[in-house]
């Protein structure tokens, strides 16, 4: 199930519910951030992905339990579509993410 969120602007805190779909479109007019609601218990492994366009019209839209390898959130692009992966297994204390693509054309 695709879960489309729409467009984000930078008035919103958009929220991600896990549980209306494992696939997530989302497209960021020139701000908003994200948090994400309903992850699964903890002990349980919860998978997403997010297809996102004009993600780079936001330096950090993330929450704070998004983590990144190294700890360094990737520059994702202005104008284009860039997919990640999100994953948890602690009830959404953290979310592990992982750039599948950037810039896809």
């Amino acid at each position: 199930i695709v879960n489309a969120l729409g467009l984000v602007d930078s008035s919103e805190d958009c929220v991600i519910n896990f549980t209306l779909g494992n696939v997530v479109t989302a497209v960021l007019a020139s701000g908003g951030s994200f948090t994400i609601s309903n992850p699964p218990a903890s002990g349980i492994y919860g998978k997403f992905k997010l297809i996102l366009t004009n993600g780079g019209t936001v330096s950090d839209p993330w929450h704070a339990s998004v983590k990144f390898a190294g700890g360094t959130t990737p520059t994702l692009t202005t104008s284009g579509v860039d997919i990640l992966s999100f994953e948890t297994i602690d009830n959404g204390a953290n979310w592990f993410a992982v750039v599948d693509g950037l810039d896809m054309k």
